[in-house]
């Protein structure tokens, strides 16, 4: 788990420095930096990788350091696991408009019970410096390695796009079922997988999704019978067992939510799974359930989503919101206090709170 993260000139964060548990709801007004916070793992992701020059060429560099490089000089970043290892970088901007990383630190602690320092029980590995790409997949050390588990993992899934050319909705690569894709690409394929493999996990799924969806019976996951190489999503409806339906006659809501019970309910679970707004287009009743997934899945995976569901919030425990407000200019993060609230959580959900005023994460 990530226990602590420290952020400085990345976007609308001019400094961040908190800890993170194992459910971890952003919520905020638009614009405060909710997204900001996601996508920073994005770039890590894309450090961890080796592409950050294209990333950053692509978004650029002045876009990426806060209030640009006449204010900021450089990103700076420090991610702490388990209270064992981190990772420090900088980043700092060239000439064409792009990113190099400036340093790049893996640290082991030899004392699980201290916070991080430079110093003390907290040992620096180089693993880079002035480099155009970073050297943490190269380096051989069991400190990168026991990064490299996490960086991996850092991909933001995002299922909003559900047009009838969205790549949820088209058929999918039969081979190409090794992990659920950011977008849901290969869904179908992904489910077959499961169904073949793991089929407990994959009646599990199919179960919760009837739950949402009650006219749903069963997925009828098979190649596709003129190009073995690709699948659809096909399906069965109750009572209609002999028509065949594909992922085009599933709404928006639906198509979504079985992206998420299948990230959600996989069985090997990513180290930590972020989510931007996972509650686009879905019913109440299905955002209960999808609180319920999150809770289960925390068991197993740090959860970082940002939403602005008040019914999604009202599922969740105070230590488990993070508010985030824009003041002078910047994101600031709070996490909420359980016995700062105690008096009204007793008649009032943390949804009511949050539409009531009485918590942060306000447009004003």
């Amino acid at each position: 788990m990530i226990n602590h993260i420290y952020i400085e000139g990345y976007k609308s964060i001019k400094e961040v420095d908190f800890d993170l548990d194992s459910i971890n709801v952003l919520i905020g007004s638009n614009g405060v930096g909710k997204s900001n916070f996601i996508s920073f793992f994005k770039m890590v992701n894309n450090i961890y990788e080796e592409r950050l020059e294209n990333y950053s060429i692509r978004k650029g560099a002045e876009t990426l350091l806060h209030f640009g490089s006449k204010n900021t000089a450089e990103i700076k970043a420090r991610l702490e696991f388990d209270n064992t290892n981190a990772y420090f970088f900088t980043l700092q901007p060239t000439a064409s408009n792009a990113l190099i990383l400036g340093t790049e630190t893996g640290y082991f602690n030899s004392d699980k019970g201290s916070q991080f320092t430079y110093a003390g029980t907290w040992f620096p590995k180089n693993i880079s410096r002035n480099s155009k790409e970073s050297k943490l997949k190269a380096s051989k050390s069991s400190v990168s390695n026991y990064i490299n588990s996490y960086l991996d993992s850092f991909k933001i899934y995002h299922f909003h796009d559900t047009s009838d050319s969205s790549p949820l909705r088209t058929p999918a690569d039969i081979n190409d079922n090794i992990i659920l894709r950011e977008d849901g690409a290969n869904l179908a394929a992904y489910l077959y997988y499961l169904q073949e493999i793991h089929e407990k996990h994959f009646k599990r799924i199919e179960f919760v999704i009837k739950s949402v969806a009650p006219y749903f019976e069963r997925f009828q996951l098979q190649p596709d019978r003129l190009n073995e190489s690709r699948i659809n999503l096909e399906w069965t409806e109750v009572n209609h067992p002999d028509i065949l339906f594909n992922a085009s006659h599933f709404s928006d809501g639906t198509l979504r939510f079985i992206a998420l019970a299948t990230l959600l309910m996989q069985p090997k679970m990513p180290e930590v799974i972020l989510i931007d707004e996972p509650e686009l287009g879905l019913h109440p009743v299905a955002i209960n359930t999808l609180a319920g997934l999150i809770k289960k899945a925390s068991a197993k995976s740090q959860i970082i989503i940002s939403t602005q569901s008040v019914n999604l919030v009202g599922n969740f425990e105070p230590e488990n919101i993070i508010t985030v407000d824009r003041v002078d200019g910047q994101s600031v993060f709070n996490r909420l206090e359980k016995e700062n609230l105690e008096g009204w959580l007793s008649d009032f959900t943390l949804g009511d709170l949050w539409l009531k005023n009485i918590i942060k994460g306000q447009p004003y």
